[in-house]
């Protein structure tokens, strides 16, 4: 039945070449046959889409297009003509600057829909393509066109064929659901990760946002139809909307590991090979540690320690977070002259004499009052690495614009740059600007006061991180029981010291930024030796299993090892993880850190147990996981 099914999608497919301006239904197919992409008029004559996927309907019948001011449809049979369907097949390679892995298959299936409004020579149109893990649309206008409406709405739905379970992104809070799609009502914000059943997964996003608002969603109560949130749009010429992006999968770990939201962007222009992604330490979260009557604060001194210890350890960054230049909301704190801003030269002059390179937090309010242009600029000139940008005001689509002003600014000054509280979602910008290589797209780890639990670090890896780079600040080993000292947050972290470290590696962030101080790491050797063997951008990177809300096994692949972490919600369980991924015919030895025998994320959270063990690509390693516990497998060839 599923190669008839195959063939017939395939006889469509070139069946709607022949019917170019005269057929009213185009099929597009995957390049392997298993994702069809239905376009048509429907019968109240707007055009809709369906969507099916391994022998099964997962949208059924929904709206394209735009209302207008009146609430007409701009995209039906009384008011548009089709005038050419153009078709493409794409067979090509993308080689990320950095990323999941370092090469990706883009391979994909094109349609083209122009039209006109009545027999004008205003056109406008709709572009469709089918790629194997999922299929994405988007609206145009072309360059020549004297089209100008103003203010439409978007009236894209998405009718969901069946009441599947949901969990939306959720700002710095943990995941809305798991729900049912007839329970969500009101707003949502992407991504939305939908389980059809245990063997079908999809994801709703976008692609290469230009100058909208970001993606909202809307559905009401007791439906299973979402829409997009309309939003006021000009359309006229050069005129292009996001990519509507429906990920398809047979598990939520192959949406992770799909690369379509980065594909749907343009390639960069200009050269980015200055750009390298890597851990980095961090100076917000260990003002007021304590180590044999040294006092961490945000300070000169301490700033020296955590060069020193990056450099010992070959990771290649040191974020300095908020306040460096007076109080981070206050006007009068100038981002280029105040407080300690010759401290601040002179630490990153020291780094670059010890290898390590020195990001700069920049507040929305500095950012904005002094002129931008020569801040980022000034930066560049004492050599800083990056910048940390937080707490942008402004509308969702002023803070997207303003986002994009940055990333470019950045770029011109090579400069990296992380955005935080609450930014603009990630939408494929790492490919055209791989220097934006990460954001605080998550509820981040010992931030807004608020406990970070197990349950939310499984949820959100299948949710938020589909969008792209995410900064979650995992790697806190200060794990004792009470309050720790730190000044700003100094309430205990319910995980378990493996878990903390298998975390900065699940994570896919260009900048894994770590919360603790030295000695807390070196306290523990076999986690620093896998927090320290990091070493980015990634060869290869494979979701192992998961499970959403429980669990996920996560691999990464360095020129020098393979990377292995694996993470648990408030269960403990076992788990069989198959070493397939390894070269076949090598002999492999693999650094297996597990909890403790009574390790718990609430208790004993400190205890771990380490073993070696001789792997291969035909072996399946077990591991044990305590509640909130994790496990680390450093596997290298044996010498």
């Amino acid at each position: 039945m599923k190669h008839l099914m195959k063939l017939l999608y395939c006889f469509l497919f070139f069946l709607s070449f022949a019917g170019c301006g005269k057929a009213t239904e185009y099929v597009l197919t995957s390049p392997a046959g298993e994702i069809s992409l239905e376009v048509f008029q429907s019968d109240s004559g707007n055009w809709s889409y369906r969507l099916s996927a391994y022998d099964s309907l997962l949208v059924n019948t929904s709206l394209l297009g735009f209302q207008d001011s009146l609430n007409s449809q701009l995209f039906t049979a009384s008011r548009v003509k089709l005038v050419s369907a153009e078709r493409n097949q794409h067979n090509g390679v993308w080689k990320p600057v950095w990323g999941k892995r370092s090469s990706v298959k883009d391979c994909y299936n094109e349609l083209s829909l122009t039209f006109s409004l009545g027999d004008s020579d205003r056109t406008l149109g709709m572009a469709f393509r089918a790629y194997d893990d999922g299929v994405a649309f988007r609206y145009f206008v072309p360059e020549d066109s004297p089209l100008a409406i103003n203010k439409v709405m978007e009236s894209t739905r998405f009718a969901f064929n069946g009441d599947y379970t949901a969990w939306f992104y959720n700002n710095e809070w943990h995941n809305i659901g798991p729900e049912r799609l007839t329970e969500s009502e009101g707003t949502r914000q992407p991504v939305m990760t939908v389980q059809v059943d245990s063997t079908l997964y999809m994801a709703l996003h976008e692609a290469d946002l230009h100058t909208d608002a970001p993606l909202l969603l809307r559905s009401a109560k007791g439906e299973r139809t979402f829409e997009v949130e309309p939003q006021a749009v000009d359309l006229a010429a050069g005129y292009l909307s996001a990519w509507r992006v429906i990920f398809v999968g047979g598990t939520p770990g192959a949406m992770v590991d799909s690369h379509l939201i980065e594909l749907l962007n343009p390639d960069p222009t200009g050269d980015f090979s200055w750009v390298k992604p890597g851990v980095a330490v961090w100076d917000w979260r260990i003002d007021g540690a304590q180590w044999e009557g040294f006092t961490y604060g945000m300070n000169y001194p301490s700033w020296v320690r955590m060069i020193d210890f990056a450099a010992e350890q070959h990771i290649p960054y040191l974020v300095l977070d908020a306040n460096w230049y007076g109080p981070e909301h206050e006007a009068e704190s100038n981002p280029i002259s105040g407080d300690k801003s010759s401290d601040v030269k002179r630490i990153i002059q020291y780094g670059k004499e010890k290898g390590v390179g020195v990001w700069l937090y920049l507040n929305d309010v500095g950012g904005r009052r002094y002129p931008i242009e020569e801040t980022l600029s000034q930066y560049a000139s004492w050599g800083a690495a990056g910048i940390k940008y937080g707490f942008m005001s402004g509308t969702p689509r002023e803070k997207n614009l303003w986002t994009q002003k940055i990333t470019a600014l950045c770029a011109q000054n090579r400069l990296l740059v992380d955005f935080h509280d609450g930014p603009v979602h990630p939408y494929g910008q790492m490919r055209t600007w791989p220097n934006a290589v990460t954001r605080e797209y998550c509820q981040a780890q010992l931030d807004a006061h608020r406990v970070f639990q197990p349950k939310t670090f499984v949820t959100s890896v299948f949710v938020n991180m589909i969008a792209g780079p995410i900064d979650m600040n995992n790697g806190m080993f200060d794990l004792r029981q009470g309050h720790t000292t730190r000044v700003d947050e100094s309430q205990p972290v319910p995980s378990t010291l493996v878990s903390e470290a298998a975390r900065t590696l699940i994570v896919f962030s260009g900048a894994t930024v770590i919360p603790d101080i030295p000695e807390f790491y070196r306290k523990y050797p076999p986690l620093l030796e896998f927090i320290s063997a990091q070493q980015m951008p990634w060869l290869e990177s494979r979701t192992l299993c998961g499970k959403i809300g429980e669990y996920i096994a996560m691999m990464r692949e360095t020129k020098e090892a393979y990377l292995v972490g694996v993470a648990t919600n408030e269960e403990g369980r076992t788990l069989d993880l198959p070493m397939d991924f390894l070269e076949k015919g090598t002999e492999y030895e693999a650094v297996v850190v597990e909890d403790g025998d009574d390790a718990h994320y609430l208790h004993n959270r400190e205890q771990l147990k380490v073993r070696r063990q001789q792997v291969s690509a035909d072996s399946v390693v077990q591991v044990k996981l305590a509640p909130g516990g994790g496990c680390c497998l450093l596997i290298r060839k044996k010498i």
